[in-house]
């Protein structure tokens, strides 16, 4: 076997652990014990003022998904319905390969929250072609994942099962 596979430390008591894997590499000191612990880069949040809200922001701005598109919308159609709400930042308009026509949603990103809520607000509801178009938000927050309430540790000792 190779360094990179085993890597086996001396300990005081006489004894020998085996380390495997990569992260165990031979420096040819025992300088104690090797660390397993990985670093991660971490991504810097930008906190909403509304603690209620449940939008989350995509990495360059707020996008809000459109539905019910008309499939023979244009971006120009798209854009002249949500340019009153705010500067839109970026326009998807996905077209299906097939048959060429837009496949029913659209993409707007603002640059702010208020002005996505606006969009939302204010074109949820409206027609885009003589079909009625439904907003949100495209990226929202996962409900909380935590302890729940009510219930009891979950285990051997907290099931009542059969004794022995």
């Amino acid at each position: 076997m190779s360094d990179d596979e085993m890597n086996i430390d001396d300990i005081a008591a006489g004894g020998a652990v085996r380390r495997r894997g990569r992260g165990f590499q031979n420096t040819g000191e025992n300088d104690g014990p090797v660390s397993t612990e990985q670093t991660y880069d971490r991504v810097e949040t930008t906190h909403v003022k509304d603690a209620d809200t449940r939008a989350a922001r995509s990495v360059e701005g707020w996008i809000v998904l459109v539905t019910n598109v008309h499939e023979e919308a244009t971006e120009e159609d798209v854009t002249d319905k949500f340019a009153d709400y705010g500067e839109i930042k970026n326009l998807h308009l996905n077209l299906d390969r097939r048959t060429g026509y837009v496949k029913g949603y659209a993409l707007v990103e603002y640059e702010t929250m208020s002005e996505a809520q606006k969009a939302i607000d204010g074109a949820s509801g409206t027609t885009l072609l003589e079909q009625e178009i439904q907003c949100d938000y495209a990226f929202v927050r996962p409900p909380p994942s935590g302890p729940k309430k009510g219930r009891g540790p979950r285990g051997r000792s907290a099931s009542p099962g059969r004794r022995r």
